[in-house]
């Protein structure tokens, strides 16, 4: 293992004092770790809060700051973060108007999100939760009860935050989040596996002429195993397995998000982009947005993880919103 680290144990300390001294517009809180907006909203809004095992940056800490979230709670590599870290979030962004929870569907994150939401109840903070489960690729699998929460995070940060900016009611973000989630599938593929500091070595074995299809964002198996391909082949096999599961016709529009996981090159991401893009017009739908990069990774493994979210005037209005954080800023 080559990692540019100081110890295993230490990387989640580590990196969180790194953002701290990157971005001095977040406030990092080591003792808790949380990262929340240095400069809070100057009257009360709806805040949003999210979280998950560190590996998958820049979510979700690069996505705090205005126009997202306002707070980021970040667990050891591919570890939930624990409740006291939720609350603690919650308690230093709650302004009155509610608290909105952005969870992946993962096991760990569910169950403490839903005991952090409890315990700030008790607090006097409302908070509700958006869940997302977004990949097609499998039911049920290592981590999850139901499909697993990947590539729509983003794009429900973005958009649920935008409405929150604006003033909305806690109803009314929560609605929108949960329309988002409905609105978007992803699927992924990976090349090679992801390399956890604790373990020192890959999460599985892939030989080199192999691919993983259907993997999720911790390295979890995904429908089956097979010969690597040309780029053209996997993103129309990607496509064509989202629009299979998803409720798109002609003339739809999507906001389309072809994203790393890691390892792989930007100029390989734009091929991907450019092969899915053709494929969904000629099945004449059109991309009205795309975010090309890696936005969910899973540490250093190489592939790529398509999400189609069905767009309207409304949803894309939003996601053209102002924002800025570490990692995706609007103007």
């Amino acid at each position: 293992m080559k990692k540019l680290i100081n110890t295993p144990e230490s990387v989640l300390e580590d990196a969180l004092a790194g953002v701290a001294a990157a971005h001095p517009e977040l406030t990092v809180d080591l003792a808790n770790r949380v990262i929340t907006r240095a400069v809070r909203p100057s009257t009360p809004k709806v805040a949003l809060v999210s979280g998950g095992g560190s590996g998958h940056e820049p979510l979700h800490g690069g996505f705090v700051g205005r126009g997202m979230l306002d707070a980021a709670c970040p667990g050891e590599v591919f570890t939930s973060p624990v409740p006291d870290q939720m609350l603690a979030a919650a308690k230093a962004v709650d302004s009155g108007a509610g608290v909105v929870f952005v969870v992946k569907n993962y096991t760990g994150d569910v169950m403490n999100f839903e005991l952090a939401a409890e315990l700030a109840a008790e607090e006097g903070i409302e908070v509700r939760t958006v869940l997302v489960d977004d990949d097609v690729a499998v039911e049920d699998s290592t981590w999850t009860a139901g499909r697993r929460g990947t590539g729509a995070t983003v794009l429900v940060e973005k958009i649920a935050g935008a409405l929150a900016e604006r003033g909305a009611t806690l109803d009314e973000v929560v609605a929108l989040g949960e329309e988002v989630n409905a609105a978007s599938r992803s699927f992924a593929i990976a090349l090679t596996a992801a390399t956890v500091p604790a373990a020192g070595k890959p999460g599985f074995d892939l030989p080199e002429d192999e691919i993983e299809v259907g993997v999720g964002i911790h390295g979890e198996p995904g429908r089956r195993r097979e010969k690597l391909r040309p780029a053209c082949d996997l993103a129309a096999e990607v496509v064509e397995t989202v629009l299979a599961d998803h409720h798109l016709t002609r003339g739809d529009e999507v906001i389309a998000l072809v994203n790393g996981l890691g390892g792989t090159p930007l100029l390989e991401l734009y091929i991907v982009f450019g092969e899915v893009a053709a494929r969904l017009a000629e099945r004449g739908i059109r991309v009205a947005r795309n975010l090309v990069g890696n936005y969910v990774t899973s540490l250093d493994m190489a592939g790529f993880s398509l999400t189609l979210a069905k767009a309207d005037s409304r949803l894309l209005e939003l996601w053209d919103a102002p924002a800025d954080t570490p990692a995706l800023k609007r103007a």
